[in-house]
């Protein structure tokens, strides 16, 4: 399970650290881009689709095609975690180093959108005090650490629960199930 896990791991976490600083790029670049959270949720789930495959190759490859709840989940929610711990050991650097006023920048875009999609002057307000908590916030690398793998973490580990019910089989059902999923 380990090679396993750690290849799928690592070829999740390599686009997803790709794409996530790729976004970075463009929001420090144009603080008015229109930005899209469905979509962008939306990527990280196509993304982490990734475990569906490290779970199907584990229980096929190595288990002989039949694999439990939660020996699934365990190999998906590890790929998961290293997906995300490549995210997170991407950033760091890139933010202290690249873009140590991302979030001077961050701010202006979340205001831009705010005002887009007619917030008031009081709710600007409002934002800015927030972005400005954030701001503070931010200045603690165990705060960035914890942020970060709370922006993609729970979506890997929704989507390796997922895929582990899809993936499940029983020692008798894995001959039909994965001739069905090989397919």
């Amino acid at each position: 399970m380990k090679r396993n896990v750690l290849i799928f791991g690592l070829i999740l976490g390599t686009i997803l650290a790709g794409t996530g600083l790729y976004m970075v790029n463009v929001v420090c670049n144009n603080p008015e881009f229109e930005s899209n959270d469905a979509l962008g949720y939306a990527s990280m789930i196509v993304v982490f689709s990734l475990t569906f495959f490290g779970i199907r190759n584990y229980r096929n490859k190595e288990l002989g095609g039949a694999i439990s709840l939660g020996k699934a989940f365990q190999a998906g929610a590890l790929i998961a975690f290293i997906g995300s711990s490549m995210y997170v050991l991407a950033w760091l650097p890139y933010y202290y180093l690249v873009v140590p006023d991302f979030i001077d920048k961050y701010t202006l875009h979340v205001l831009y959108m705010a005002t887009r999609h007619g917030a008031t002057a009081a709710e600007l307000t409002a934002k800015t005090e927030e972005m400005a908590q954030f701001k503070e916030l931010y200045k603690s690398p165990l705060y960035v650490i914890l942020i970060s793998y709370m922006e993609v973490l729970p979506i890997g580990l929704v989507v390796a629960f997922v895929s582990s019910l899809f993936l499940k089989t029983k020692p008798n059902q894995s001959a039909s199930t994965t001739a069905l999923s090989t397919v």
